[in-house]
């Protein structure tokens, strides 16, 4: 990372001249030791697995003008702070002269919905004259013409030093607004630093990430801090975490419902069909009804649509406008993408926990004419406990169940295979295939007419992750290819 203007450590931390730290030009920050050049700010991160305070005499050796550090290491040019990891993002963010101060910030959290909301919000914003980028899973967005080319392994918010050069990036290129998915890591580990966003909005809380945060109330903990970051809050009080975010944010929420009639925003009357929603918004706070369709169907999308409405009219759009622009919607990659049409249909999503299974399957099911054939799986090091539920999830809704590996990473792929049938109780048909080639494969011999075979756990990814490799996998290709060698060309 550097800079075209010549940067004076002064100028972007002017708390090291309290500390007794010469000023200098500083060419880049950076906690990333191989990437230390002479005149850059290293920052000291404790990982899981390495120390960077470990590393500072040798980072001063190769030309660091300041390490920065949580506590007092004995070194020389030590600026000592209370968070590391905030104040990397506070210093990328200082180098880069502050982008985010340029544009109007939207977030959205939640544990399913994220991607589709951003997408929404986007195109919403979009549609009513405005260049907005957008950091999320399905996509990084500058506005420079030419959409972020995907990196495997790029989590859905990337490291503070990336994420801020893409907010530099957005600011050159004129930006009126970015929205961005800001994941329960992100806002734990400091990667978006102390931003105000102009609006955040929540969509849900299920079990997810509990590899990492343990509990689900330190996962509940790490999602409220965005609200604490923002201006006015868009909060789904359908969740029973979402009643309580409204409750200790009362003072700036707008909530939304499809079963609270007296929501701020409420969906009633609704209908769903194979490929859209129609309802009528009702807006409680401006006294207006909006006949509303959206090219996706589910309830979790018509919820998916009120907060995007919600976030994007709370930045003072007329809400009608907001919603009308919705029906112009284009898919979400990797989100309910039909990927074959023939005498069957096979469908990608990126489904990979049990309450994302059980909205999505439930949906399909109620759109299927044949039987739904559910290919999926559980990702290796990840929190092992939602696995049985995935399966309990799938043979709830679906008529047969192929279980396979889904990024088994350092595991055995054949245990986490084992723990997800063990949720399973043997009232529907149930392969294990360990090759997700052949698992899909499978499906589609066996489907016939009218059936739907859905694909889901890896939506827009297109590699598997096995060890620390990530192999090519594209499943639209696959279906592509199999189909074709089975001699059917109608795609």
């Amino acid at each position: 990372m550097t800079g075209v203007d010549i940067i004076k450590l002064y100028d972007i931390c002017p708390e090291a001249q309290q500390q007794g730290i010469a000023d200098s030009e500083v060419t880049a920050v950076t906690d990333n030791t191989a990437k230390v050049v002479s005149g850059c700010i290293f920052v000291c991160i404790k990982g899981a697995h390495f120390d960077g305070h470990s590393a500072a005499q040798q980072m001063l050796e190769k030309g660091a003008c300041m390490i920065v550090t949580d506590h007092d290491i004995s070194c020389d040019k030590q600026f000592i702070c209370d968070n590391t990891r905030l104040w990397l993002a506070r210093l990328v963010s200082r180098f880069y002269g502050c982008p985010t101060k340029k544009f109007g910030m939207l977030a959205v959290t939640g544990t399913n919905g994220k991607t589709t909301t951003a997408h929404f919000v986007k195109h919403i914003l979009s549609e009513l004259g405005n260049k907005c980028g957008c950091i999320g899973t399905a996509g990084n967005d500058t506005c420079s013409g030419e959409p972020k080319p995907a990196v495997h392994g790029t989590p859905t918010v990337p490291a503070a030093t990336v994420l801020y050069s893409w907010f530099a990036e957005m600011a050159q290129n004129n930006a009126d607004y970015c929205v961005m998915e800001a994941s329960s890591q992100a806002l734990s580990q400091y990667r978006i630093a102390d931003e105000e966003f102009e609006v955040a909005g929540f969509t849900n809380l299920t079990r997810d990430h509990l590899d990492y945060h343990k509990t689900m109330e330190n996962y509940f903990n790490a999602k409220k801090r965005l609200f604490t970051m923002c201006k006015k809050a868009v909060v789904n009080t359908d969740d029973d975490y979402g009643r309580r975010l409204a409750k200790e944010f009362s003072d700036k929420v707008i909530t939304y419902s499809t079963k609270d009639s007296s929501a701020d925003l409420y969906a009633d009357y609704i209908r769903l069909y194979a490929d859209r929603a129609c309802f009528m918004l009702i807006s409680n706070i401006d006294k207006k009804a909006v006949l509303t369709e959206i090219p996706m169907t589910g309830i979790y999308n018509v919820e998916n649509a009120l907060c995007a409405v919600g976030m994007t009219s709370a930045l003072g759009y007329d809400i009608a406008a907001c919603a009308r622009t919705l029906s112009r919607l284009n898919g979400v990659d990797g989100r309910m993408n039909t990927v074959y049409k023939g005498d069957f249909t096979v469908i990608t999503d990126y489904a990979h926990t049990d309450d994302a299974l059980a909205k999505m399957l439930s949906t399909l099911k109620g759109a299927v004419k044949g039987r739904l054939i559910c290919v999926f799986g559980a990702a290796g090091d990840r929190d092992k406990e939602k696995r049985p539920m995935m399966g309990k999830a799938a043979e709830d809704y679906a008529d047969v169940l192929v279980i396979t590996s889904d990024n088994p990473a350092h595991e055995n792929p054949e245990d986490i295979i084992n723990s997800v049938f063990s949720g399973t109780s043997g009232k529907r048909p149930c392969k294990c295939i360990t090759d997700r080639r052949e698992a899909i494969e499978y499906a589609l011999d066996k489907a016939r007419k009218d059936d739907i075979v859905v694909l889901a756990g890896k939506g827009q990814e297109k590699y598997q992750i096995i060890g620390d490799s990530y192999l090519p996998f594209c499943e639209a290709e696959i279906v592509k290819d199999i189909m074709m060698r089975k001699g059917n060309k109608d795609s």
